[in-house]
Formats: structure tokens, sequence, C-alpha cells
């Protein structure tokens, strides 16, 4: 079934259709997808490359998507329906397919990627202008511009092939000739032009500053690269990058760059447990404190990677079991006291037994062992409230000196009532 391209024009004699997407659900669990069936007639009937919807698929839900053009497969994981992906599809149809003065979607995509913009042409009414590129997929399509697509290179090279076949057709001697005949000396020969216009700076700062841009753009590259992975390779990624710090001695200060290589990979509330991996071992407690600046790079006022720091305890204690279980709360006190968790966020651990790093029943034996240190965090919370009652009685006592007396005597003030002073005697007055 087809439908209107702008689905805003009701007209049924409507000249511009597009087939309606077709969505099909595929895998259980963690590895489910959605799979656009139709997404090349799709695009085909829009003049874009397929992986642009599909991308834009992906910015608008916070999905991973995937692409195989052999196959004709465009994926977005995750569960999502049809007529959900649909109006999406308008709303892109809208921002990139359709002409902002005539609504017709007969327009081309003009990418420069060195000024980094995107140009919209119009063949029904010829208007030109410039795209908003503040959308996440105005990155991908500076990346990925419609030339260079798969389905594009494609048709051209079937084309090719077709205009090979016609020239055998008409003869290869023929051939032969028209091409002897194309070949001129270029204009630049008879020296009417001048080739100062079209000759590359030869300079060092020159060279330099190319230099600069291509390893500018191979680093945005592999940035791009990177986040497209999924998270566990990102993971491993990272926990190689830590460990070459660790294993060429430069770990000790290198703090900031295992950070700013976590936000990279957009792993940082998962370091706390990639570093605990690779730089505890039974002797913990000294190592805190060798390593405390590293871990507080990611735990401080992050509780999400105080929890992670957590399960990577819970596994550090089920790699070195015997000397560790019985340490557990001495562990966690001088964890707390380094400022590296949080009072609230080892009470919510404690709460709950997870078996999501170590088994539930060393895990149980965990929060056992790490009783006695709840119990004094509980205590101690306690205390402070009890206090603070104490300090608002205090407000209350007032010492008296008087002259005839040896020592000083505390008196209690009672608050004086203000309804006195509202008990006025108008006659009086």
């Amino acid at each position: 079934m087809s439908v209107n391209v702008n689905r805003n024009v009701s007209d049924q004699f409507y000249r511009y259709k597009m087939p309606r997407l077709i969505a099909k659900v595929e895998g259980k669990g963690n590895g489910i997808k959605t799979v656009i069936v139709n997404m090349v007639d799709v695009a085909k009937a829009l003049n874009r490359p397929p992986t642009y919807p599909t991308k834009y698929f992906g910015c608008e839900l916070g999905a991973q998507t995937q692409f195989d053009a052999k196959n004709d497969r465009y994926i977005v994981n995750g569960s999502h329906e049809a007529n959900k992906l649909q109006d999406m599809l308008d709303v892109f149809i809208h921002k990139f397919v359709l002409c902002s003065e005539c609504d017709n979607p007969e327009t081309d995509l003009n990418v420069n990627p060195k000024k980094q913009t995107i140009g919209s042409a119009c063949k029904a009414c010829g208007y030109r202008g410039m795209l908003d590129t503040r959308h996440k997929l105005c990155t991908f399509i500076l990346k990925n511009p419609p030339e260079s697509d798969g389905n594009c290179v494609k048709e051209k090279k079937e084309k090719d092939k077709k205009n090979r076949k016609k020239d055998k057709e008409n003869g290869s001697g023929s051939g032969e000739a028209g091409d002897n005949n194309d070949i001129d000396a270029p204009d630049a020969v008879d020296g009417e032009e001048d080739d100062d216009d079209w000759a590359e700076e030869t300079t060092e700062e020159a060279q330099r500053r190319r230099m600069e841009e291509i390893s500018d753009h191979a680093k945005n590259l592999t940035l791009s690269e990177d986040l497209e992975k999924p998270l566990e390779e990102r993971v491993n990624l990272f926990y190689s990058f830590v460990k070459q710090k660790k294993d060429s001695g430069t770990i000790d200060s290198a703090d900031k760059e295992i950070l700013a290589e976590a936000e990279r990979l957009d792993v940082r509330a998962m370091g706390p447990l990639i570093l605990s991996e690779l730089l505890f071992n039974e002797n913990i407690r000294d190592q805190i404190k060798k390593y405390k600046r590293h871990f507080l790079r990611f735990c401080h006022n992050d509780k999400k990677a105080q929890k992670y720091l957590l399960g990577g305890f819970e596994c550090l204690v089920k790699l070195h079991q015997t000397p560790l279980l019985p340490r557990v709360p001495i562990i966690l006190k001088v964890l707390y006291d380094s400022d590296l968790l949080e009072e609230d966020v080892i009470l919510s651990w404690a709460e709950k037994v997870s078996k999501k790093y170590v088994s539930k029943e060393l895990a149980k034996e965990i929060h056992a062992k790490a009783a006695p240190f709840v119990k004094w965090l509980k205590e101690a919370e306690e205390e402070s409230e009890g206090s603070d009652d104490a300090e608002e009685e205090e407000e209350n006592v007032e010492v008296v000196y008087s002259s005839s007396a040896r020592e000083l005597k505390v008196e209690t003030i009672k608050p004086q009532k203000a309804e006195e002073d509202d008990d006025l005697d108008i006659d009086a007055i």
C-alpha cells in the first residue's frame, strides 16, 4: 500500500507516492531488533540513501543502527512499531526531503564536508537553500554524502557496465578511435593560462597545516567509528587502554588520560569497575591510597560510578576470597573515608543482595561481613540527627553573670508569647 510522501496532503491524485513502512521485530531479550523490510524502496521514492532515514530513527530513538547494503537489511536496535516509525519518517521528510518553498520532494542534497554545510536544491521551483546542521543526522550526512552511499555506487557501476556493452556492440575499433579523438593536449600547455590558481603551496607551514587537518579528520573518524560499536566492544577498548598504561609504567600519572578515554568511548560510569579489576589485588588497602586520584575522577558526585565500584569490589573478593572476605568491613571503611563511596550508596547496596557480579551465596557472605560497618554507618547517622535536636534545645539556654555569685549560673529562658503585645486597651491610649 502506497501513501503520499507529504502526508499533510490529502489529495488522492497527489503524484508523489511512497510505500508504507514495513517493520519486522526479530530476536529476544537484549538482542531484540527491528528490521525495516522495505527501506530501500522507501528511500528510492524519497531520492535519499536508505542509510539516512535509518540513522534518523536511531538518533530520535537513542538506539544503535546497522546497515547491510548487500542484503538490503536496515536495522534499528530495540522493538519499535511500524506506525511509530512512519510518524518519525514524516518528520524526516519535512526536515530533509521537502522543499521549504513549494513543499515538493523533488530536491537534491549538496554536501560540502570542508565547509561543513548541507545545501538543498529543488528541481520543481529552483529554490536553493541551506539545511540546519544542528541535528545529529547532519553529522552522519557530512561524513557520508549521497555520492558515497553504497546504492549510488552500485547504480554508477551498473551504468558503466551498460555503457561498455554498448561500446562493444558498436565495435571495438570505433570505440578505440573515439577514445583517441578524445585525447587532447591541455590548454595550459599553450601557455595561455597560469597554473598558480590550482597549484598547492609547498611551504613548510602549508604542509604542517594540511597534516593537522588530516590528523583532525582522522581523529573525528575514529571517534565516530568507536561510538558506533556495541557497549561490550567499547568496554574492551577502554580495558586495553588502561592495561597498556599499566604495562608501560605510566599509569600513576595517567589519571586525566584515562578519564578522557572513558568519556570518548562513553563508558565513564563503568570506569571504576575496569580500574578495580586492573589496579586492585589482595593489597587493596594500600592501593586505594595509591590510586585514590584515579577513582575520584570517576566517583566524585557520581552515584552510578560508585555502584560500579562496589561491583568491582565484589569481583575482587571473589578472586581473593580467603584474604579479603574477613576484611570486607575494613576495606569498605577505607573506601568511605577516601570519599570514593557515599553513605547513601553503601546503605542502598546493603539493603539488597544481588548476583550481578558474583554468586548469590558469595554475595550473602560479603553482605554479612559488611554488616558491622553498615550498622556503624546507621548509628552515626542517628547520632548526627540527635545532635541536631540537642543544638536546638541549647539555643534557649542563656549564661547569666551575677556580681554576688562566685560562679556562673545557667538559666533556661522561655520565649515570650507575642499575645501580650497584641492585647492592648484602646481606652488607655
